[in-house]
């Protein structure tokens, strides 16, 4: 007989002093009955010679009811059928594989049952196999993302958890960052753009080419300087919240003093990589529109001219787009890693390689949430800054192309405001955990974000399990 634990337990193995044929202890009275034959002599016939029994019949006192254990030298039969791996069948059983043992009618795991109690291991199932059958143990997570890679839903939480867990320096910069912005935007609306002149110079069908001309000048001087100053604006709160998001991962805080000293001497950087990265797309738009544009100045067909232009801006957009995801990552990669324009450039384009369709899917996951939440916070400011202004709702569609009163800047810009402070966030936060992500993929820099977190032994034993996406 076996004495290795988990196969025989105390009681049940004959190492306790008794002979096999023992049906009872010592100490226990047995009742008077025929003597047994003892088992080891061949040729005995306990039912008679005429009786048609097996010769070969046990030894009395074997047969054990059954709520008892199974005679020593009997193989134990096989388990029955259990709700599961690591799940306590009824009436007792093996001790569920691993969990506690349970007394019942003709268990296998019970006081008396093959092995310790719990079965075959110790507590929790198959402990002595790898602790269960959940997989290898999770992945340390000293900050908001677990140091493997990430899947959809880790990179939403985690730039919601940067959010959610140092509220203070995330909301302040987004705060601070968009009232500034729009402060300026609405002084510039109120006191140099709001010109009647030149709305009615487009609205007026009888005005002349040079009219019209200054006009849309002007308003594409204004659109842009509106830009500039949200661009500015998207760039500084972009620059410091990437500094937030990567102290976030390892779990540490930070003041938007020490953010600012550490994403200052790359602000003018992170500023000429989207102007670059703006000049791109506008430049490929305007080389996809060139043959219609050359058409048109030759006096072509003006169907010709239509389907040129189309075809032509279809397929630059196209081509824009599939380059905006390829260096989508090169904000963090120059913030992070102190890149120069061109190199972030060229390691945002390596790090999405193979990749481009997920990171497309992100990012336009992410720009779409975004959106919502600032349309959730934007439209009702606008529709209730139409009917204060007196203008209704009208006044509300049609604010765009009129005159606006200073009450309508005023109530929209507050909107805006938080619109921004929740989307800023949002939006820088994505594209730092998806850039981590994409390193953790390819460079193993959940390694160094160990290190730097002060996670011990990382890296000795098996990480969690790898979302599919």
């Amino acid at each position: 007989m076996n004495d290795t634990p988990g196969w025989a337990s105390p009681g049940s193995a004959p190492s306790d002093g008794r002979e096999p044929g023992a049906s009872a202890p010592a100490d226990r009275p047995v009742p008077a009955g025929p003597a047994e034959q003892p088992t080891d002599q061949p040729g005995t016939d306990q039912q008679g010679s005429g009786s048609k029994w097996s010769k070969e019949q046990p030894p009395p006192g074997q047969w054990s009811a059954p709520t008892g254990a199974p005679a020593p030298g009997q193989a134990p039969p096989p388990p029955p059928p259990g709700p599961g791996w690591g799940g306590q069948p009824p009436g007792g059983g093996y001790g569920g594989y691993g969990g506690p043992g349970v007394p019942g009618p003709g268990g296998y795991g019970g006081p008396v049952g093959y092995g310790p109690p719990g079965g075959y291991g110790p507590p929790g199932g198959y402990g002595a196999w790898g602790g269960g059958w959940g997989g290898p143990p999770p992945a340390a997570k000293p900050g908001v993302i677990p140091l493997r890679p990430l899947g959809v839903g880790e990179i939403l939480d985690g730039a919601v958890s940067t959010m959610r867990t140092y509220w203070r320096t995330v909301l302040g910069i987004s705060l601070t960052v968009a009232v500034v912005t729009q402060v300026a935007v609405i002084l510039l609306q109120g006191l140099v753009l709001n010109d009647t002149e030149t709305t009615d110079a487009l609205n007026d069908p009888s005005a002349s080419l040079s009219e019209v001309s200054r006009a849309a000048g002007e308003v594409m001087l204004s659109s842009g300087a509106v830009l500039l100053i949200s661009l500015v604006g998207t760039i500084i709160a972009t620059a410091l919240l990437t500094t937030v998001t990567s102290r976030a991962v390892l779990g540490r805080s930070v003041t938007t003093g020490e953010a600012w000293r550490d994403a200052r001497p790359q602000v003018i950087k992170l500023f000429g990589l989207i102007v670059l990265m703006g000049l791109i797309a506008v430049g490929i738009l305007l080389v996809g529109a060139l043959p219609g544009i050359v058409v048109a100045i030759a006096g072509g067909p003006g169907g010709a001219i239509a389907a040129l232009l189309i075809v032509g801006i279809l397929a630059g957009a196209v081509v824009t787009l599939w380059l905006m995801i390829r260096f989508s990552l090169a904000s963090p990669a120059l913030m992070l890693e102190k890149q120069s324009i061109t190199k972030s450039l060229g390691r945002s384009a390596k790090l999405v390689r193979g990749s481009w369709w997920r990171v497309f899917g992100i990012q336009i996951l992410a720009t779409i949430i975004a959106n919502i939440v600032s349309s959730i916070a934007v439209i009702p400011f606008a529709v209730g800054a139409a009917f204060l202004s007196g203008d209704g709702f009208t006044g509300f569609l049609e604010s765009s192309n009129a005159s606006v009163g200073w009450t309508f800047l005023i109530v929209s810009g507050i909107g805006s405001v938080i619109g921004s402070m929740l989307t800023f966030p949002i939006n820088a936060g994505v594209t730092v955990l998806l850039y981590i992500d994409q390193r953790i993929r390819r460079e193993a820099l959940d390694l160094e974000l160990a290190r730097a977190a002060g996670v011990e032994n990382y890296g000795t034993s098996t990480p969690g399990t790898v979302p599919g996406s």
